[in-house]
C-alpha cells in the first residue's frame, strides 16, 4: 500500500488486511511491559487506532479524541498502537490525562509487519483505524492517505453508532 507523508509517497511493507478478514496474529507490549497478543484483544468490539508517533501533534490529537469518545461506547475497547516505547507512551498518557484507552507499543514492529502498516523507509506505522468485532474479524478499516492528516473521526463514530455499540 502507498500513503503520503507531507505529500511524498511512502510504501508499507505487505498488504493491509481487508474488511472481512481476521485480525492477523501479532505481539505488542502494554504499559506493564507484558506481551499482548491478538488473542488478548479479541472478545469485545475494539477500535484500533494505529499512529506513527504518539509524541507528534496529529497522533496526540487523534489519541485524545478517541480517549474522549471511549466513555460514550462502554461496550467497545479503544486501543492506540504506535512504535513508541512503553516509557514514551506512559509519559505521554500521564501528561495528557489519557486513561480511557490502552496504548500498546509495537517497538518490535510485529503489528506493523503482520498488518501491513509498517513504513520501512520511515521506521513508523501508517495512520490506519481498524474496528474488529468480538471474534476478531475486521468490520471497518480507514486508511488515512496523508499521514500528516487526522482521520475521519465522524465516520468511525457513526459506524460504531450504527452497530449500537453503546
Amino acid at each position: 500500500m502507498e500513503v503520503l507523508f507531507q505529500g511524498k509517497p511512502q510504501k508499507t511493507v505487505g498488504d493491509l488486511p481487508a474488511v472481512g478478514d481476521n485480525l492477523p496474529k501479532f505481539k505488542v507490549k502494554n504499559k506493564d511491559n507484558q506481551i499482548v497478543k491478538t488473542a488478548n484483544i479479541i472478545g469485545k468490539p475494539t477500535v484500533i487506532s494505529v499512529v506513527p508517533d504518539i509524541d507528534s501533534g496529529i497522533c496526540s490529537i487523534e489519541t485524545k479524541k478517541f480517549n474522549q469518545q471511549a466513555d460514550k461506547f462502554k461496550n467497545v475497547k479503544f486501543i492506540t498502537i504506535s512504535n513508541n516505547t512503553i516509557e514514551q507512551q506512559t509519559k505521554w498518557c500521564a501528561a495528557k490525562g489519557v486513561s480511557n484507552l490502552e496504548l500498546l507499543s509495537d517497538v518490535e514492529s510485529s503489528f506493523g509487519y503482520e498488518t501491513g502498516t509498517y513504513l520501512e523507509n520511515m521506521g513508523v506505522l501508517a495512520r490506519v483505524i481498524f474496528v474488529i468485532d468480538s471474534d476478531g474479524k475486521i468490520i471497518y478499516r480507514q486508511i488515512v492517505p496523508e499521514i500528516a492528516s487526522e482521520p475521519n473521526y465522524d465516520e468511525v463514530l457513526s459506524f460504531l453508532e450504527k452497530l449500537n455499540y453503546y
